[in-house]
Order: structure tokens, then C-alpha cells, then sequence
């Protein structure tokens, strides 16, 4: 090799690693945002009557942690589960809605790989995911009266394949910026580089888990497509017009492929991938069946 071509290619490398870097830098920023010590939790509910308390269940292994709100043990039971990355307080500003908490138990679950569900260790098989908020539906829901799931992103298909397995457990189902289409995944120029050793030493182990998980997702959902003409139980589907992280795709997607249960498809004008957060006020309404709270209209096309 010629001493120009390694000076060019040194140089090649030397602004590909200082444009990761930044890439990085602000991707961990970002994330922060989204982040919480137990500390920060603790001071966020000092002061709120209703406090979540922590169990755990254990499914093939993992020992799988998740936050209960519940104001009475024999309320309907009311299940989020997040995307990649995320924790169960991804959907704490739902947990804390004083209407929802009159009519639910609520659960959000750390998935396996995230939060205090055997961190860092990824569990790649849709399957296994739904399962193990199976085993803590089983063990929560004394009533057993049929649950409402809501899942986000990567958590999409996972409440979905749950109530495609075991519809006789489950009332509802919304999927939000659900990531389905195994033919539209996302990947960025910068993706590959998250599965180098040396890359994956220096971020945080969320992401890791979060990178495993994306690169075995499209033959997952490869999996899921002959299933989903078995969805049966009511089915909303809510993602954001402007969504930069999942193809907006994947909402046309479910529209020809959920096609033997009732169906709402809505999509959000001016809202990017975290439409919980972003418009939360949706979800009490679909989640309390009042659609006088707000006209949704105004904000929403069918």
C-alpha cells in the first residue's frame, strides 16, 4: 500500500471516529433525558399519594422487574411495555394520571436486557419477551378479568404476539409507533458500528441490548407475519406523522395486515416516534373509552 493511501485512509478513519463520537455523544444525551436513578424516582414521587411498588417475576432465567400502581388490587389490569432502549418509567407520566389510576391497576415492565431485568443480557426471541409479561400478568391479575396491553415501538409486536397467543386474556390491545414491518426496519450509517467490541465497551450496556435487539428484529418480524391474520381482540393503532425512528410505513403495514379484529388506526399530525409523551391526553382517552375529553379530531387522521 502506497504511504498517500494510508495517510488518506488514516485520515478516513480519523473523521469516521470523530463523527461517531459525536453521534454517541449526543445519542447518550439525548437518552438522558430519558433516564432515572432510583434517587430521582424516589424525589419524583416524595410527594404523590400514589407510589408505584416493585416486584419481580422469574421467566427461564431472568428474574423480570416491574412497577405496580394500583390504587385497588382488584381493578382491571392495565400493561405497558417499552420499546429499545427503555425502562418502565418510559410510561410513568400514564402511570401518574389520576383518571387512569381510578380505573386501572397498572404495570410497566422492564423488558429483559433493560432497567433491573437482568441488565445488559438481551433476550432476542419475540416469543420469550411476550412470555415473561405473560408469567407477571398471571401472577398480578387476581380477578382475571381480560387485560388491556400497550405497547411502544419494539414493544409493539411483543403485546401483540400476546394477544395473537392468548386472546382469551386479553380486552384490548394499542400498539404505538409500533416497529412491525420486517421490510422497512431502520438502520443508520452509524448502526454497524454498534456491534464492534471495542464501540460496545464504551456505551452504555442499554444500547448494547438495544443494537442486539435490532439486529435480530427483522427475522423476528419475519416470524410474526403469517400471524397476524390471527389478531382477534380490538386493536389501536397510534403512531406520529413525522416519526423519524420507526417508518411511518409500518402504520400502512398494520392496515393491511390487522384485518380480522376491530380496528382504530390513528396518525398523529406534527408528532415525531414518542407520541405517549408527546400527547398523553390521547391515551387517557382511548384507555378511559371518553372520547368527550378532547376532540380528537383536531389532531388526528383516521
Amino acid at each position: 500500500m502506497s504511504a498517500r493511501r494510508k495517510r488518506v485512509l488514516k485520515r478516513t478513519f480519523f473523521i469516521f471516529s470523530i463523527l461517531f463520537s459525536i453521534v454517541i455523544f449526543t445519542k447518550c444525551y439525548a437518552l438522558k433525558k430519558y433516564m432515572r436513578s432510583d434517587e430521582e424516582l424516589n424525589e419524583h414521587y416524595a410527594n404523590l399519594s400514589v407510589k408505584p411498588e416493585y416486584k419481580s417475576v422469574t421467566y427461564n432465567g431472568h428474574a423480570v422487574h416491574y412497577a405496580v400502581i394500583a390504587k385497588k388490587d382488584s381493578l382491571p389490569l392495565l400493561v405497558f411495555v417499552h420499546g429499545a432502549p427503555g425502562a418502565w418509567y418510559g410510561y410513568m407520566n400514564l402511570m401518574d394520571d389520576t383518571l387512569l389510576q381510578k380505573k386501572y391497576k397498572m404495570i410497566s415492565v422492564d423488558r429483559i436486557g433493560y432497567g433491573k431485568s437482568d441488565y445488559g443480557n438481551p433476550e432476542l426471541s419475540t416469543s420469550n419477551q411476550a412470555l415473561s409479561i405473560k408469567s407477571i400478568i398471571e401472577k398480578e391479575n387476581i380477578t382475571r378479568e381480560k387485560v388491556v396491553l400497550l405497547g411502544r415501538s419494539y414493544g409493539a409486536p411483543i403485546t401483540a404476539l400476546l394477544a395473537i397467543e392468548y386472546p382469551q386474556m386479553v380486552e384490548q390491545l394499542v400498539m404505538v409507533s409500533p416497529v412491525i414491518d420486517p421490510d422497512k426496519e431502520k438502520f443508520y450509517w452509524f448502526s454497524g458500528a454498534g456491534k464492534w467490541k471495542p464501540i460496545q465497551w464504551i456505551l452504555p450496556e442499554l444500547l448494547n441490548v438495544a443494537t442486539a435487539e435490532k439486529y435480530a428484529h427483522v427475522e423476528e418480524m419475519k416470524m410474526m407475519l403469517p400471524k397476524w391474520k390471527d389478531l382477534s381482540v380490538p386493536t389501536v393503532v397510534v403512531s406520529g406523522e413525522a416519526d423519524q425512528i420507526a417508518d411511518t410505513a409500518n402504520f400502512s403495514f398494520a392496515k393491511r395486515h390487522i384485518t380480522n379484529c376491530p380496528t382504530t388506526m390513528m396518525m398523529v399530525k406534527n408528532t415525531g416516534h414518542l407520541v405517549t409523551y408527546e400527547h398523553p391526553e390521547i391515551f387517557t382517552a382511548l384507555l378511559l373509552k371518553d372520547n368527550s375529553q378532547r376532540d380528537l379530531k383536531a389532531s388526528v387522521s383516521q
